[in-house]
């Protein structure tokens, strides 16, 4: 499977950015999309994911109240709506399909996301 992350760009402090993944074949209900960002001279860390099939959704303690994730799975895509964001939430951000809510097996290329302050 390829994975195809977009919308990236630089915004300011407090501004909104879409991200969206588009995957190359059909997203099953036993997968979880899951998005994942890495900062320069940080290890990748785990965003938010979304169950393909029960919808349900996953975010870390630093993004929960602020991003969103969502799917359409007529596109295979999945979105990570991001609001308020701030100048920490700047990095190369990954979208990667799995089978668990935390981890993943396949991982597309990045998007840069730049906040400045």
């Amino acid at each position: 499977v390829q994975l195809q992350a977009s919308g990236g760009g630089l915004v300011q402090a407090g501004g909104s950015l879409r991200l969206s993944c588009a995957a190359s074949e059909r997203i099953y209900s036993s997968h979880v999309m899951g998005w994942y960002r890495q900062a320069p001279g940080k290890e990748r860390e785990f965003v938010g994911s979304i169950r393909w099939g029960r919808g349900s959704t996953y975010y870390s303690d630093s993004v929960k109240d602020r991003f969103a994730i969502s799917k359409e799975s007529a596109k295979n895509t999945v979105y990570l709506q991001m609001n308020n964001l701030k100048p920490e939430d700047t990095a190369v951000y990954f979208c990667a399909r799995g089978r668990d809510p935390w981890s993943a097996d396949f991982w597309g290329q990045g998007t840069q996301v730049t906040v400045s302050s």
